[in-house]
């Protein structure tokens, strides 16, 4: 993924001021903006949390407290990259190298249009909507469901979340999607989207089903 590190942002020092900071998000349709020192990163600091400051030939180091700490760096992979982006609801990430130093930042839109274009999505497999606490949600434990269930996520993104959950779409290659969907909800999943092989849907509706007829008695 190095080849989409982007260097033509102009990032803020601690010693920049706030009125500079917000001239640039004027220009820019960004969430966040780096502050980088001797090539280190201080940390980004967010668009919304800028307008509520009122001095604005105050410097950037005076709100620390308003800085936020997150990065990626030139190896991760793609979707710990999409996973990052959603946890800090941001459409920039600082990226590090191996010296822990700052070489740029890469742009949300570029690296879903990279997603969007790996032949996993295309190749066969089913796809599953899931959804669950944001508190609870992890993608390690999406991941240890469906291969304990002897399949494999051929692709997996957050879909949708609101400040209380996440919704992920995951591609997976399996010949049992039953037993994976059922796993799911074991684990407090609930299952957006509907399947043809969903063995418990199908009993509920037989069960409605039969009430129905009992009811019409």
């Amino acid at each position: 993924m190095k080849e989409y590190i982007l260097n033509d942002l102009e990032v803020l020092t601690p010693e920049s001021l706030v009125k500079k900071a917000q001239e640039i998000f004027e220009t820019l349709p960004i969430t966040h903006l780096p502050i980088v020192k001797n090539e280190e990163l201080i940390g980004s600091i967010s668009e919304s949390d800028l307008q509520t400051i009122d001095e604005k030939s105050s410097k950037i180091s005076e709100y620390s407290h308003l800085i936020d700490f997150f990065f990626t760096d030139e190896s991760i992979t793609l979707l710990k990259t999409i996973k990052l982006f959603s946890e800090n609801d941001s459409n920039i990430m600082p990226v590090l190298n191996d010296k822990k130093k700052y070489v740029g930042y890469y742009e949300l839109n570029d690296v879903l249009e990279l997603f969007c274009s790996n032949s996993s999505l295309f190749s066969d497999g089913v796809i599953i909507v899931i959804e669950k606490n944001k508190k609870d949600f992890s993608v390690s434990e999406v991941s240890q469901i469906v291969e304990s269930n002897n399949a494999n996520i051929l692709a997996i993104y957050i879909s949708n979340q609101t400040s209380d959950v996440i919704q992920a779409t995951v591609k997976i290659n399996s010949e049992d999607i039953n037993e994976v969907i059922q796993t799911f909800r074991r684990y407090n999943y609930n299952l957006i989207s509907e399947h043809k092989d969903d063995f418990y849907l199908q009993d509920l509706k037989d069960r409605s089903d039969y009430l129905q007829k009992y009811l019409d008695m």
